[in-house]
């Protein structure tokens, strides 16, 4: 089945809303987002901004103190421009670098599944365990639920595909009280933050919670925050609208149209397995003005698409390790045509870009095997209408040299070409080849240039850099085997994807990123450090295979480079191509 595309508004959801069908997802859409900003005073993505930690590289903003002493002289030698600059925001500043110290607790949900709660309170219950859930995991914690009137210590976790049935079938004939409320926290952790999702009625008989504002959640007391629903309006169908009432907050809110509610409190939307949802193109990866930064191969060189599917931007990354410029050298490429897949070795660029049907080959350098150009027909490759429409919405395809041949991954297979155009199956891409997509560099076993530990080549996941390997079994608990033969154990509890594998020093360093809060994290053995400059962006950060590169596009058409163990930005690519 194909992926449903999800509107822009909400696209922060598309992992966890990937539990309902699309009607339902749709039709929750602006329950959702009211909730999330009613709940998001209360319950911040992010913590502080920590203590200070240094510089963490450069930006277009800061007080007087953090401009750049090459500023300070363009101000003396050249007032005016300097004046220009400052009114444009083009001075450069140091920007300044923090290291949170804040324990992160887990983030514990009460629901009332008492007759009161039942239609319209459930549908709001649903839509807010959706919103605290990418919330704790933004804050990289764990969402437990659990239901008045169970015995403590008995939690729903996990995914919101695993979660939601279990609490939809969590329904209790009599009412909770507040006895049940004191049970239910008091063995919590003093760090968790806690929520109790129930109705007003419940909401009052509990001391200090109404109608006053509520302490803070997770404190000593283990007081949870309340968030209490009841219908406010009525129509033909049934309840149309209710009445969501937070601390002395209180909003009407729309709930979803009688048909689709009454299949989803039937459990008849929710879904295990089924085709991703997806946001639009308009919000995800690839329309026209998309940078999507991609590391092919071992050279130092990003790759990236011009604002033309023919333009293809290569930067070398190392022109400006030892400069304060923010920009850097992009040389551009004008190909006839889309561009498929692109790497480069040494000094030559090499490049597939179809045209009119036929896939082309494109060399910036001297020619390999001879001078004469090569046409390939796409079904050759792999390549049916679907597939290149597909590829042109990501970032370009790695394109490996093996001799005089390339080497290109395409819908899960391995495609080596001839210098003649004769193509030939080389065998099927390493894990993960998920669809046409589906080739991630790093994960490739056979481009692992040692041999793999037994215990790696058969993990359900794989990464590699630079002689180090780490593997998994869940993706959250990795076994890593460093260059140097030493064996570590690196975990993180959100839900995210390994994204690339560092070194910092000799220490290796798991590059994650989460698809619900787009948060970019950097885990070692001795704790997490938040990469908040490259978080927010609609797709993964590019990772470089061999070097602590990290490389992503916020906003569209800008790309920020930076050392991948601390985040520090190093510069910025900005192309009008």
């Amino acid at each position: 089945m194909s992926a449903t595309r999800l509107p822009a508004a909400l696209a922060p959801w598309a992992g966890a809303l990937s539990a309902l069908s699309p009607e339902l997802a749709l039709a929750l859409g602006p329950l959702l987002r009211h909730l999330d900003q009613l709940v998001g005073t209360r319950e911040p993505v992010t913590d502080g901004p920590g203590e200070p930690d240094g510089t963490g590289g450069i930006g277009r903003s800061g007080r007087p103190e953090q401009l750049l002493p090459a500023e300070w002289l363009l101000a003396e030698e050249h007032p005016d421009e300097f004046l220009r600059r400052f009114v444009d925001r083009e001075l450069l500043y140091l920007a300044p670098e923090f290291r949170s110290t804040v324990v992160r607790g887990r983030t514990v949900v009460l629901v009332d599944a008492g007759p009161s709660q039942a239609g319209a309170g459930r549908l709001v219950q649903l839509a807010a365990l959706l919103v605290l859930h990418r919330r704790a995991a933004a804050r990289g914690s764990e969402l437990l639920v659990g239901v008045l009137g169970d015995p403590p210590g008995r939690w729903l976790s996990g995914e919101p595909a695993d979660l939601l049935p279990s609490w939809l079938a969590a329904r209790r004939p009599a009412e909770p009280t507040a006895e049940h409320v004191r049970e239910a926290t008091a063995d919590l952790d003093a760090a968790d933050r806690v929520w109790l999702l129930t109705s007003p009625r419940l909401a009052d008989e509990l001391p200090g919670l109404s109608p006053g504002p509520a302490p803070d959640p997770g404190g000593p007391s283990g007081t949870p925050r309340v968030l209490a629903t009841e219908v406010a309006r009525w129509g033909p169908a049934g309840a149309t609208h209710v009445t969501v009432r937070l601390d002395r907050t209180e909003a009407e809110l729309p709930l979803p149209a009688a048909d689709i509610a009454v299949r989803a409190l039937r459990g008849a939307e929710f879904r295990r397995n089924g085709p991703a949802l997806v946001p639009t193109p308009a919000d995800a990866a690839g329309p026209p003005g998309r940078a999507l930064p991609v590391f092919t191969t071992d050279a130092p060189f990003l790759l990236t698409r011009g604002r033309h599917g023919g333009i293809l931007l290569a930067t070398d990354v190392r022109q400006s390790e030892h400069k304060h410029a923010a920009v850097t050298r992009t040389k551009a490429h004008h190909l006839n045509g889309q561009v498929i897949a692109a790497g480069r070795t040494g000094r030559r660029l090499f490049a597939l870009h179809l045209h009119r049907g036929r896939v082309l080959r494109y060399v910036s350098g001297r020619q390999v095997g001879g001078d004469a150009e090569f046409v390939v027909d796409p079904a050759f490759l792999g390549l049916d209408g679907t597939v290149a429409e597909v590829l042109a919405s990501r970032p370009v395809l790695p394109l490996l040299r093996s001799g005089d041949d390339l080497l290109v991954p395409v819908a899960g297979r391995w495609r080596r070409i001839a210098p003649d155009g004769a193509v030939t199956d080389d065998g099927p891409v390493g894990h993960r080849a998920e669809g046409p997509h589906g080739f991630e560099r790093y994960r490739e076993p056979r481009l692992f240039e040692r041999t793999p530990q037994p215990d790696a080549l058969g993990a359900r996941h794989l990464v590699h850099a630079g002689g180090t390997a780490a593997w998994s079994e869940n993706g959250r608990t990795w076994t890593v085997w460093t260059r140097l033969g030493d064996e570590r154990r690196l975990s993180f509890r959100e839900n995210a994807l390994v994204v690339g594998l560092v070194h910092d020093r000799r220490e290796p360093v798991l590059i994650t990123w989460s698809p619900d809060s787009r948060m970019v994290r950097a885990i070692r053995y001795d704790g997490t450090r938040t990469l908040s400059r490259f978080s927010g962006g609609t797709a993964p950060p590019a990772v470089h295979p061999t070097e602590p590169l990290i490389a992503t596009e916020r906003p569209p058409g800008r790309v920020v480079v930076g050392d991948a163990t601390t985040g520090r930005i190093r510069y910025v690519i900005g192309s009008n191509d």
